[in-house]
């Protein structure tokens, strides 16, 4: 099995889930920024990483994703955000990354908290939106991603691995 792990990442906080999600897989790999996968057709299975953005998948990262997943391949997303994972918004700016990728086969999606940029913080912070201010001020991102989350980054990578094995419509080359 030939699997790819292709990421977007502007402020490195999903370079580093898509590098520890890379470190557990045993199989043939490759690690990409997505903007240089040119053709998904020498893999059978990968991984999408992308930064959350404007409360869920910016129209390019949306396009992306709907191109991948239109190639019948197995897949999984993972998502980094400036929110905390228990946030009451979190799962339904998550599910909008679900939907671009419903033309697709994804065996799972893991998402983890990565520190929110200066921009985006200032962006909020001068929000006429009273919820946005508030964002901002109670920001908890500092530092992350951070060890725990890399190790769940890596469970999720494993725990996905072993399912796509399992499931026998990939065969495993090791």
């Amino acid at each position: 099995m030939k699997v790819l792990v292709a990421y977007m990442s502007k402020t490195g906080n999903t370079k580093k889930v898509a590098e520890a999600i890379y470190g557990e897989i045993s199989q043939d790999k490759e690690i990409k920024r997505i903007e240089k996968v040119t053709d998904i057709s020498p893999y059978d299975f990968f991984f999408l990483g992308f930064p959350m953005r404007q409360f869920g998948p910016d129209k390019k990262s949306r396009a992306l994703i709907q191109k991948f997943c239109s190639s019948g391949k197995k897949m999984a997303l993972f998502v980094t955000h400036g929110s905390p994972e228990n946030g009451e918004e979190l799962q339904k700016w998550l599910d909008a990354f679900r939907q671009a990728a419903a033309g697709g086969d994804m065996v799972g999606m893991f998402d983890c908290q990565g520190q929110m940029s200066g921009f985006v913080k200032f962006v909020l912070r001068m929000s006429r939106d009273p919820n946005h201010r508030r964002w901002a001020k109670l920001d908890n991102s500092q530092g992350k991603p951070d060890a725990p989350r890399l190790e769940k980054a890596r469970a999720f990578s494993r725990e996905t691995m072993l399912k796509v094995e399992k499931s026998g419509a990939v065969a495993a080359k090791r």
